[in-house]
């Protein structure tokens, strides 16, 4: 047999192999998502097994809701899981008053001196450092963050979480965070 029809049943072989790959690891994902219990307008992430020492990278899949918008409930300070909407127009996390108390901050207590711009004004923010914050099997550590006294309908999973990732994209309903 000739070397250029060895290479071509190869490269055939290949272009098999991607083609069903692409085809069912959407279907298992979805079925996987199926079977687990999510809440129906908060999707929890779906991650996969903690990486042994072969260079995996932790994952973290994340549906949207039926308004778009990426939630996840994290664990915050090894204390308290914490319902959070992904921002990636926020520059940190961004914790409410009862979310502070949660995880065992002392909210009152806290000097509100950082001002915010959102969509509806200016508010102001207690700078915090947050332990970790852990979704699925994804740990970041020491993260910087504010604690707002009010207007903050939920918690907000911003950039200075995001930004320690290895790649985040948006495929669709679907948000995938690599660290």
């Amino acid at each position: 047999m000739k070397l250029s029809h060895i290479f071509t049943t190869f490269l055939l072989a290949v272009a098999v192999a991607a083609i069903i790959s692409f085809y069912l690891n959407p279907k298992l994902e979805e079925e996987a998502h199926q079977a687990s219990s999510v809440t129906p307008t908060l999707a929890a992430a779906k991650t996969t097994p903690e990486p042994a020492q072969t260079g995996i990278r932790r994952t973290a899949t994340l549906r949207a809701d039926h308004n778009g918008h990426f939630w996840t409930r994290a664990l915050v300070n090894r204390k308290s899981t914490i319902e959070f909407m992904v921002d990636t127009g926020a520059t940190s996390v961004a914790l409410t008053f009862k979310d502070a108390q949660k995880i065992g901050l002392r909210p009152e207590t806290l000097d509100y001196t950082i001002g915010i711009s959102t969509a509806g004004g200016r508010i102001l923010g207690a700078p915090v450092q947050l332990e970790m914050i852990q979704v699925g099997q994804i740990r970041v550590r020491d993260v910087y963050g504010v604690v707002v006294r009010s207007d903050l309908e939920h918690s907000l999973l911003g950039n200075s979480f995001l930004r320690e990732l290895h790649s985040r994209e948006t495929r669709g309903d679907r948000m995938i965070m690599q660290q």
